[in-house]
């Protein structure tokens, strides 16, 4: 097996940084909503996903790291949300990322031809969208990866492997478990993950609990760090004048 680099204990920031990070994931806010990839902004600010199987409790999670009621719509049937919605994080003037709400995925009463399509958009963001730094999977700590969970994982995961993408995995409703079972939870999902970990891959995991605020500020840290970490760079680098293309100096930094 790779160098295991899979985290599962809190970020070392102590309680001034969950209460920095609390304050920073309430800063979230409605920003666009879009059906198409092609519909979706174009910007230079990194992209966190969330994603997870219907009745995982995304929307749930999202609302408790936002410390927001409504901010993510959840549907009173699940699987009939079907679109991408972004919300902006940080200062108004300056917002710092983007969190982008994917429609949960596997329910049984949605029509085939809708899941057929919508898993054909989630993949496709996964794989090629530029702006993705991060992706938080909600996985129903009482289940574990089903199958469905290890095929979203799937469509991300060369990028996870080369560290281009962080994951970081939200074992939810964990409060429906006790403590054997929480553990057993936690090594099974490592299991999984250990497949994908490398010394590139930067791969987290947490027990979650939206009843009991469980692993609200460790996520809450690593959502902020990911997101000052990040840096989008253009598609493109500008090539060199021609009369400066051969045998010129770097160019010093100011």
């Amino acid at each position: 097996m790779p160098a295991m680099s899979l985290t599962t204990t809190p970020p070392p920031g102590g309680a001034d940084a969950t209460r920095a990070a609390l304050a920073w994931t309430h800063t979230a806010r409605f920003l666009t909503t879009a059906s198409r990839l092609d519909q979706l902004p174009a910007h230079e600010l990194p992209e966190i996903a969330f994603v997870g199987r219907s009745n995982a409790g995304k929307s749930t999670a999202i609302n408790t790291l936002a410390q927001q009621r409504q901010l993510a719509f959840a549907s009173k049937t699940p699987g009939r949300t079907q679109h991408i919605n972004l919300f902006e994080v940080g200062p108004r003037e300056t917002p710092q990322a983007l969190w982008a709400d994917l429609p949960g995925y596997g329910y049984a009463a949605v029509a085939r031809a809708s899941k057929l399509r919508w898993q054909e958009v989630m993949a496709d963001y996964l794989r090629v969208r530029r702006n993705l730094a991060g992706v938080v999977q909600m996985v129903d700590s009482r289940h574990g990866f089903t199958d469905l969970d290890r095929q979203l994982l799937s469509f991300v995961a060369p990028r996870v492997v080369n560290g281009e993408v962080k994951l970081l995995v939200l074992l939810t409703k964990a409060d429906k478990l006790n403590r054997k079972e929480q553990a057993e939870s936690l090594r099974r999902a490592q299991e999984v993950l250990g497949e994908l970990s490398t010394e590139e891959s930067d791969i987290g995991i947490t027990l979650f609990s939206s009843l009991k605020r469980q692993g609200i500020g460790d996520a809450a840290e690593i959502l902020q760090q990911w997101a000052l970490e990040a840096q989008v760079l253009p598609d493109f680098t500008p090539a060199p004048a021609p009369d400066e293309a051969d045998d010129a100096p770097a160019a010093e930094q100011p």
